[in-house]
């Protein structure tokens, strides 16, 4: 039963590090595209095979768990979403205050105050019908680009899939700024008193594994949408990567609203 238990929650690590391979972002919720994003490709005979690789694993794995996923009642895949995402709003605080976006912060903080208590755990989103409006998500790797790290080599690693120099720094980053991490990972006080008896690792990959089990359901016809249009996948799943992280980039340096691009648009691949 423990071995059950264990590779499932693996199954689910590994779903989530496809979330934040193929959407460019570990807050990305839609796959999204625009033009005029470039970067320097580092070891691309090592990143097609590793590309390969994944992709396999989406086809045997990942693509059926997430087929499964959506055969439950639309209720209960949306109230999942949502509490995954409040949740993943305890992160966006941290880097919204990195950032020093303490706007950002002071609203996310009061969309996670109001959907953890009368939301019932983030599972409705009253927040927004109070007029606190969802802002997006930050990672590290934003915070970084914010702070004027260049994006660095851009390659493809195994399960972890395409990334930057930046982006693979922010992912450690990611983790230890994460509060879900801390509390699930940091149950035992150094005198042996127990801190969060009810928490254990076992939680975070659920929370990990469940937001990207929603994230590919979410997004089934838009991969295979770009599988059937695209002449070379591996450059269209890179382009789409870099264009989305300098976007999001973007967008945490600017207080304006940009332009609601939640519609796919052309990728040039050539």
């Amino acid at each position: 039963m423990i071995k059950k238990v264990k590779y499932i929650l693996f199954i689910f690590f590994l779903l989530a590090q496809l979330k934040t391979a193929y959407a460019g972002s570990t807050g990305s919720e839609e796959l999204k595209s625009s033009k005029g994003a470039s970067a320097t490709e580092c070891f691309e005979g090592f990143s097609r095979a590793m590309f390969k690789f994944n992709h396999a694993l989406d086809k045997a794995i990942f693509k059926p768990v997430a087929k499964g996923y959506r055969a439950l009642p639309q209720p209960i895949r949306h109230g999942t979403g949502n509490a995954v995402d409040n949740l993943r709003s305890l992160l966006t605080i941290t880097n919204n205050v990195l950032q020093g976006d303490f706007s950002g912060a002071g609203v996310t903080a009061a969309r996670f105050g109001i959907n953890t208590t009368v939301g019932i755990l983030g599972i409705f989103d009253p927040a927004t019908k109070l007029g606190f409006e969802d802002r997006g998500k930050e990672d590290f790797g934003q915070t970084l680009g914010v702070w004027g790290v260049e994006s660095g080599c851009y390659f493809v690693l195994p399960i972890l899939g395409p990334t930057t120099t930046r982006d693979a720094i922010g992912l450690v980053g990611n983790t230890i700024l994460d509060p879900v991490y801390q509390i699930t990972h940091n149950s035992e006080i150094d005198n042996g008193v127990i801190g969060n008896a009810n928490y254990s690792e076992h939680n975070y990959y659920y929370y990990r594994g469940t937001g990207a089990v929603d994230f590919r359901a979410k997004n089934i016809e838009a991969f295979e949408s770009l599988e059937e249009n695209s002449i070379d996948l591996y450059a269209s799943l890179k382009s789409l990567y870099l264009q989305n992280r300098i976007k999001k980039i973007a967008d945490s340096t600017s207080t304006t609203e940009t332009q609601d691009d939640s519609d796919w648009e052309e990728i040039d691949t050539n």
